[in-house]
């Protein structure tokens, strides 16, 4: 059978929990389409249908009843729908038990009522007990007056459950605006609601069928036993009953008083046997002696007590003295279990722990409890160690990390050394290039650390008394004089040497929790996938700095110490060792990777600020904060007693070499970038502008705007100082702090710094040479000049000046920046520009005898005016452009060259003045 509509789902109720009979408001989709629709409605398993009522199809009324199940979902069913789902749920609360004599008030809420449903099939549940809306119709109130209703109809009500109800007060009231077809369809309702009065009470009845045959069938109990009884009457029956609970206690109190009677007599008849046994009355005290003492500890007088009493009556064949002799024996077996768990019990005291070994032995228990304590202790404290851990793991996804904690676990009111490590100066990372990071870093100790040391701490302070007991087991001295006497002792000694191996892997396992605890914290990739999830958890946001990793080192270091002070054989700490190697290969890397990035800071604070030998601060800045990097290494790489170097394994130099070489590169690479920075805002106005201006050579240390070409020279004499003197004072203190492989980071890190400086030297002399090289041709042509008919020279002409002067103009840009620079950027432009000539020269067909003579007064004034700078390439390209030329025959020819030459110097004796200062410049070096 197909259904015509979706089933119910109830997506809501309110509230959604409480005790039974509470009001719930039931909202969801597919709801019925009426009362007569709703066919089931169960609340956490119970029926509730009795109590429903349907507002809308989205919408349901009800009481939750007495259910089974604290917990559960609220299932409607309906004809069109079938049954429904549900997607929340209902919680029922258990109501408080009042108890006989507790003090309690039922309210009853006798205003909220329940609406009459009168189109169902059900019958009508006591608690409806009026309808809101009697006529099943909308409620349309007019606009009138109360006290013209009053004056109206007096002595009348309009409510229809008073006796003094007047339909047509409530009508006027309520519906006068209601049209004639809304009114007939409210009488079918009223008719309706009458027809199914009579059904609604008999389906009732039908529901509650159960406890009506529940009550009969007790009535039926009831009466049979009146008449098994012979009891007439039930008018009498509650008379009768305590009449008969009179004279039980009667019976019952006689029947005391007999047996009281009987007893004294028996008492009587053993007073004399109990004279007798008076001077027994150790063994019969004994008991209840042993209990005190038990309760005040003195365990001593119970032993004592046991002994005597275990030599006079231990093979007694008097069921007296076995019978109590049973009992002490019961309350020593006691004593022995309390002893054992007192043993066993965690914390514990080494001196406790000998002495109710010693209790325990004396009362001949059976086993071995001196080794159930030491398998007990070592369970405790891997289980400390483990909870450690996992305290600091949840700590740290809640707060990441935690300040200046007192991880003692001892009560000791000392510090901790890692709130002393944020405090030391001498881990503060240099000067200029420490990182903002580093002022948070000294107040702030990450979990990991606080873990380390709280762990450390732990099994340094709980290990001795372990080790100790074991010592104590083997040579014997947990037993007393009389176990000793008995043979206990030896026997324990034999127990111990079968033992030994057991304890060997019991401290082997400790070592390799602590170890594998410390890797999981700060050496998770070097554990296995399985150990990782035992001995890991932690959140891994970012590693730690090298400082924090120097501190963990030395607190290991300090607990392998104290291990060894307990001369634990040193094959049982060779794992700690193995761990203390791995953290000091990792504080290396970490140290040299966090360098780099330091190193990466420091390009991008270069200030540009040059000194006298043309020089930043960047190069100096970089080797200090190599040295501040390399001295927090200190402790690191030197090697404690027992420790191998930490450069034995060849992986680990190839790694921390080219981590080394890594920061050299990286410096390297800003400086490139540094050099090829774009100009943006930068000033490009070329320096020759200014060439007459004294203030030319201070402008640059004050002009914060720099031209592409000065920031080049400045990377370059940067470069020329660290090849001479930066990189190799580096090598000198990786080689003093024991590093690997030097020579190769000194002679990668030169052959970088050297192709780096030689591109940046072509890029400038290609900016500086090009523009003076192209304006010679266009230059010596200019007016259609022609070699071969031309007048006599008068002079060097302007294009030749021109050039001179571009090349003053670079002269001076050097030497702004670095003197030093000067000769080599010089000889470079000059060999450029002789080159472009003798090529130009040696392209001319022919010359007349006026052109000879001008091609050479041209070329001897260059040469001569850059003579310092020439090197054997411009000198063979002056040659081969002189070769070009016609030789001067007549000595007038030559005369007038050496005058036009003298001319030419002297007129531009002023601007040729910067070559002659290099040359005297250099005659003094």
């Amino acid at each position: 059978m197909s259904r015509s509509r979706q089933p119910p789902l109830v997506t809501g109720i309110s509230p959604n929990e409480g005790i039974s009979w509470t009001k719930v408001t039931i909202r969801g989709e597919n709801l019925g389409t009426g009362p007569a629709d709703l066919i089931g409605l169960t609340i956490c398993g119970h029926n509730c249908l009795l109590t429903a009522e349907w507002m809308s199809a989205s919408k349901i009324v009800c009481r939750v009843g007495q259910a089974k199940n604290d917990k559960g979902d609220i299932i409607v069913t309906t004809k069109s729908g079938g049954r429904g789902t549900s997607t929340v749920s209902f919680k029922l609360l258990k109501p408080e038990k009042i108890g006989i004599l507790d003090q309690s008030a039922v309210w009853v809420d006798e205003m909220n009522y329940y609406d009459m449903r009168t189109d169902r099939n059900k019958g009508i549940p006591p608690l409806s007990l009026r309808p809101a809306n009697p006529l099943g119709i909308e409620i349309d109130k007019g606009k009138f007056h109360q006290k013209d209703l009053e004056a109206l109809f007096p002595g009348m009500s309009p409510d229809f459950t008073s006796e003094n109800f007047s339909a047509a007060w409530y009508l006027i009231e309520n519906h006068s605006m209601t049209s004639f077809d809304q009114l007939k369809m409210a009488v079918m309702n009223l008719k309706k609601q009458a027809n199914k009065k009579n059904e609604g009470s008999l389906a009732y009845v039908k529901g509650g069928l159960s406890t009506f045959f529940e009550a009969q069938d007790a009535l039926s109990a009831i009466h049979q036993k009146l008449e098994a009884d012979g009891t007439e009457k039930v008018e009498g029956s509650m008379t009768q009953k305590l009449e008969n609970v009179l004279n039980r206690a009667s019976n019952t109190a006689d029947t005391l008083f007999q047996e009281v009677l009987g007893r004294k007599d028996k008492a009587d008849s053993t007073r004399n046997a109990l004279n007798v046994l008076q001077r027994f009355k150790f063994l019969f005290n004994l008991p209840l002696n042993i209990e005190r003492n038990i309760q005040k500890g003195d365990y001593d007088v119970v032993i004592n007590d046991y002994e005597k009493a275990k030599s006079l009556f231990g093979k007694t064949e008097v069921q007296v003295f076995k019978k109590y002799y049973a009992e002490v024996e019961t309350r020593i077996e006691a004593l022995r279990e309390l002893l054992l768990d007192k043993l066993l019990e965690t914390p514990s005291t080494l001196h406790d722990q000998k002495r109710y070994i010693r209790y325990i032995s004396d009362l001949h228990a059976s086993g071995d409890p001196a080794w159930q304590c030491i398998g007990a202790q070592h369970q405790w404290i891997l289980q400390l160690m483990h909870s450690c851990k996992e305290s600091y793991v949840k700590e740290q996804k809640g707060n990441p990390l935690l300040h200046s904690p007192l991880l003692d676990l001892d009560g000791d009111v000392r510090p901790s050394p890692v709130g002393h490590l944020s405090q030391t100066a001498s881990l503060k990372r240099g000067s200029s290039f420490q990182s903002g990071r580093d002022d948070a870093w000294r107040y702030k100790v990450p979990q990991q650390v606080a873990f380390v040391e709280k762990l450390t701490k732990l099994v340094v302070s709980q290990l001795p008394n372990f080790w100790k007991l074991w010592i104590s087991y083997v040579n014997g001295s947990l037993f007393s004089e009389t176990a000793e006497k008995s043979g206990q002792m030896e026997r324990s000694k034999k127990n111990a040497r079968q033992k030994q191996n057991d304890f060997k892997k019991m401290i082997q396992e400790v070592m390799q929790s602590l170890v594998k605890l410390i890797r999981g914290a700060l050496l998770p990739f070097s554990l296995r996938e399985g150990e990782l999830r035992q001995y890991g958890g932690w959140e891994m946001k970012s590693e730690l700095s090298g400082q924090w990793l120097t501190h963990v080192i030395q607190t290991v270091r300090l607990s392998y110490e104290s291990l060894t002070a307990l001369e634990i054989p040193n094959d049982m700490l060779q794992i700690i060792q193995d761990l203390i190697l791995d953290l000091r290969v990792r504080c290396i890397m970490v140290t040299l990777q966090h360098t780099a990035e330091d190193v990466k800071r420091l390009a991008e604070k270069e200030d540009w600020v040059v000194d006298n030998e043309g020089l930043t601060s960047l190069p100096s800045q970089f080797e200090q904060c190599i040295i501040h990097s390399l001295q927090s290494l200190k402790s690191v790489i030197d090697c404690k007693p027992g420790e191998a170097s930490v450069f034995q394994q060849h992986k680990t130099q190839e790694d921390v070499c080219q981590l080394s070489i890594n920061i050299m590169q990286v410096f390297i690479d800003y400086l490139e970038q540094l050099s090829t920075k774009p100009d943006g805002d930068i000033d490009t106005t070329h320096l020759s502008v200014d060439v007459s201006s004294p203030d030319l050579f201070g402008s640059i240390h004050e002009d914060t705007s720099l031209s592409s070409e000065q920031r080049l020279l400045i990377v370059l004499s940067n470069c020329c100082y660290l090849e001479r003197h930066t990189f190799i004072n580096i090598a000198e203190h990786f080689e003093k702090h024991g590093f690997q492989g030097v020579e190769k980071i000194t002679q990668v890190s030169m052959e970088s710094l050297k192709e780096l400086d030689q591109r940046l030297f072509e890029i400038y002399i290609e900016a500086k040479a090009d523009p003076i090289v192209g304006s010679l041709e266009p230059g010596i042509y200019a007016g259609y000049f022609d070699w071969k008919d031309c007048l006599v020279p008068t002079g060097v002409r302007n294009y030749l000046k021109e050039a001179l002067v571009n090349i003053i103009a670079v002269h001076a840009e050097v030497f702004t920046i670095s003197k030093e620079l000067v000769p080599r950027v010089l000889s470079r432009i000059v060999e450029a520009v002789s080159e472009e000539l003798s090529r130009l020269m040696q392209c001319v067909s022919s010359f007349s005898k006026n052109g000879a003579l001008q091609a050479r007064l041209e070329i001897f004034a260059l040469r001569d005016t850059v003579a310092v700078y020439l090197t054997p390439e411009s000198n063979s390209s002056f040659k081969q452009a002189l070769e070009a030329l016609p030789q001067l025959s007549s000595g007038a020819d030559k005369k007038l060259l050496e005058e036009l030459l003298n001319k030419f110097k002297s007129s531009m004796h002023l601007q040729l003045t910067c070559f002659q200062a290099a040359s005297s410049a250099m005659m003094k070096t």
